[in-house]
């Protein structure tokens, strides 16, 4: 196939060094365009990619270096080389778009084991990996059954999530991720294990560093997540909606240079602990480190590149780790007196919006993003965006953002563990793309998150700014009970049966009509749903309940006005799920409630006044009931109500059976739990109607599903 004219005169324009290499093509458009032209498209940038990568190994000197690990906390290239082929076939079967697979024992060997291991998780299995020559060969089977693919699968516009041809997509811009990884790796790797070659040579662009200096970013708002609809691809956790309002802050005009970070490593910061968090501290024991670890000393600093070593190019920008990242930032604001820190998502986005950054659409770009200029990095003063330089591009820029969903997150199921494992407060977000990023990489949608401890070509950006750096919770509940309340209360609803808990707030605020709505007990309040939904009307609900695990997730979604949990699907096999008070209509809702552990059948004697005490699906799993029949009047104003739901459920796991209420025998005739509710509260209340019975459905996976009714029963306090 032919590059399209102004491909071919954008790779004149290239460093003549590279120019031999086809330029790397920009992620496609998925939405327009005609489907011939589109087809064309997709097969260029697959073969770009795919023959790109395999270039990339080039690179190693000999056999030796497939099979020898560059660090060891990761497998040896070989894995890399296989690995982005796997993952094309296995996603295209698993789409049932390959009738079978090319070779089991590759797709076996090299399907998993990507992610970086921690220092205390080494893995020092002995593998047996294929020849050189026989993943190349495997290579070339994977290269030609996609092509066949992709000239025969019928193709319609737009191409998105439900697509046949987005794990297409997916298997190009996975490998273009490994383009960039596994350089890193060819980096790490020993010096007498790789060569240099002409399509990969680098920068020889060099000079004096700048001082750096703090400009102000304004505060303003940010909005970001993607739409489902979008054009171009995505990975899972760029889509959804995220807002926030970010404060004025300085960043500084620069990346900070070898030059700049030299300052820290004379004064000794990689000897003192105050400058290290114990994370940090912890990796750099281990790693033994005393400079950046591309650093290298022959009576002189030498910077290690791709392939080779040469003079430190004092105004490139250093590349570090988050840990010596965050530890300069923390000698800075010693040495400054300034609030030194990283930047948060939310503050590179306002960064991105002052400096005027959009897209990249040109080639060459006006940033060292690509490939477009070399294989390495380049000053930190040749690019300059607005008043900034390198807001996008040159080396990756570490964050203080853990990395975590947004709101409306979702996983696709043909790749349902890209993101979820770094949803773990241990992987960071970087942001703006380095030399080497293409595709997806490239975009200001792009999230990728990476253990702290890990190198990428990335460095860092600092700023000075008076807040601190807000942590997003990306925590999903796994615990198995949590996670079927959080669907029973906040989820979906099942075989239309409206959901419980708010159907007995519903219930409970119409018996209210005409009557005070100050307070309200919403005892057993499990994860708060009826809690939210009754401060609808009233002023305070108070939500009570002997679970400190429910609880939490109250106040969780009080606090947040989300939730997230995963759920089962079957066997080991979960999805992902986010509920937020505000697709429920209860933001305004959430500054009225409070969240409270405690026992029904031994309250504080605080929790009193209360215009409505709704205990639901309560009284059955009490190991007293009788105690808090007798005792409830006292917390409930006159004319008020106490709403009772339950099952009545009796186990004598639960509740002994001597303090069962109802059924059972009594005098020979059955007794029930209405009889006994009647017995324990006639005293001191009035039942308001006849009993009405609600249904409820559990979740329990996606074929299991618990189907019960619950009898409500309506109570008014008598006056005193």
């Amino acid at each position: 196939m032919t590059l399209p004219v102004q491909e071919q005169l954008s790779a004149a324009n290239r460093p003549e060094s590279m120019q031999n290499r086809p330029a790397l093509r920009r992620t496609r458009n998925l939405v327009e365009g005609a489907v011939d032209e589109k087809r064309n498209e997709i097969a260029l940038y697959f073969t770009n990619t795919f023959d790109t990568y395999t270039g990339l190994f080039d690179c190693l000197a000999d056999d030796a270096g497939y099979y020898r690990k560059s660090v060891p906390l990761r497998h040896p290239l070989i894995f890399y080389l296989g690995h982005t082929a796997t993952f094309f076939v296995n996603k295209l079967v698993l789409a049932k778009l390959l009738p079978e697979r090319i070779d089991p024992h590759m797709e076996s060997v090299f399907a998993v084991g990507v992610d970086e291991m921690s220092w205390d998780d080494l893995n020092d299995d002995h593998y047996e990996w294929p020849s050189v020559s026989a993943v190349m060969d495997y290579r070339a089977k994977v290269r030609a059954s996609i092509l066949e693919l992709i000239e025969t699968l019928p193709l319609n516009l737009p191409i998105n999530w439900e697509s046949p041809w987005w794990p297409i997509i997916m298997g190009i811009e996975h490998e273009r991720i490994h383009l960039e990884t596994s350089s890193v790796l060819i980096r790490q790797h020993d010096l007498a294990r790789v060569k240099p070659q002409p399509d990969w040579a680098p920068i020889r662009e060099t000079g004096d560093a700048p001082e750096n200096i703090l400009i102000t970013v304004p505060a303003g708002t940010v909005r970001i997540g993607k739409p489902f609809d979008d054009a171009y691809y995505g990975w899972d956790n760029e889509y959804g909606q995220h807002e926030a309002s970010v404060e004025k802050f300085k960043a500084s005009q620069y990346l900070v240079s070898n030059q700049e970070f030299l300052e820290f490593v004379e004064a000794g910061g990689y000897e003192q602990d105050s400058y290290w968090s114990e994370e940090g501290s912890s990796w750099r024991r281990f790693a033994k480190a005393k400079q950046p670890t591309f650093w290298r000393w022959h009576n002189g600093w030498y910077l290690r590149l791709m392939t080779e070593e040469v003079e430190m190019p004092w105004d490139w920008p250093v590349e570090v780790n988050y840990h010596e990242a965050k530890a300069f930032c923390e000698w800075k604001q010693e040495q400054t007196g300034l609030p030194i820190r990283l930047p948060t998502e939310d503050e590179w986005y306002r960064l991105c919006s002052e400096a005027g950054i959009e897209e990249v659409g040109t080639d060459p770009a006006n940033a060292n993003l690509h490939l477009d200029h070399g294989a390495s990095s380049c000053p930190v003063t040749r690019f300059r965006h607005g008043e900034w330089f390198d807001v996008v591009g040159n080396v990756w820029q570490w964050t203080e953002t853990p990395t975590y969903p947004f709101d409306n997150f979702k996983v696709h199921p043909l790749y349902d563990d890209f993101t979820t494992p770094t949803f773990d407060g241990q992987h960071n977000l970087i942001k703006g793309g380095s030399w080497i990023s293409c595709g997806n990489e490239a975009r200001l949608a792009a999230r990728y998150a990476f253990r702290r401890h890990f190198f990428q070509h990335a460095g860092f950006r600092y700023i000075a700014s008076e807040h601190e750096a807000t942590q997003p919770n990306g925590y999903y509940e796994s615990d198995r009970l949590l996670t079927e309340y959080a669907e029973f209360h906040f989820g979906d609803t099942w075989f239309g049966v409206e959901n419980f808990p708010k159907a007995l707030a519903d219930l409970a605020l119409a018996s209210m009509e005409g009557k005070p709505t100050g307070k309200a007990l919403d005892l057993g309040c499990a994860c708060g749903r009826s809690s939210f939904e009754l401060a609808r009307q009233f002023n305070k609900v108070e939500g009570v309940d002997f679970s400190a695990n429910f609880i939490r997730l109250g106040v969780e979604m009080a606090e947040q006005g989300s939730v997230r949990y995963s759920l089962a699907e079957e066997g080991e096999l979960v999805s992902y799920n986010t509920r937020t008070l505000k697709e429920l209509g209860l933001e305004d809702c959430a500054g009225k409630v409070s969240f409270h552990q405690g026992d029904a059948c031994n309250l504080k004697p605080h929790y009193a006044g209360y215009d409505l005490v709704l205990a639901a699906n309560l009284i059955d799993r009490l190991y007293r009931p009788k105690r808090f029949l007798d005792s409830i009047h006292e917390r409930i104003n006159d004319g008020g109500l106490l709403i009772i739901a339950s099952p009545y459920t009796w186990l004598e796991e639960h509740t002994p059976k001597e303090e069962w209420i109802g059924g059972f025998k009594k005098d020979g005739e059955n007794y029930t739990t209405l009889d006994g509710l009647k017995d324990c509260l006639s005293r001191n209340f009035r039942l308001v109607s006849e009993p009405r019975k609600v249904p409820f459905v559990i979740r329990e996976t996606q074929h299991k599903f618990q189907h019960t009714l619950s009898e409500v029963t309506v109570w008014e306090r008598l006056p005193r």
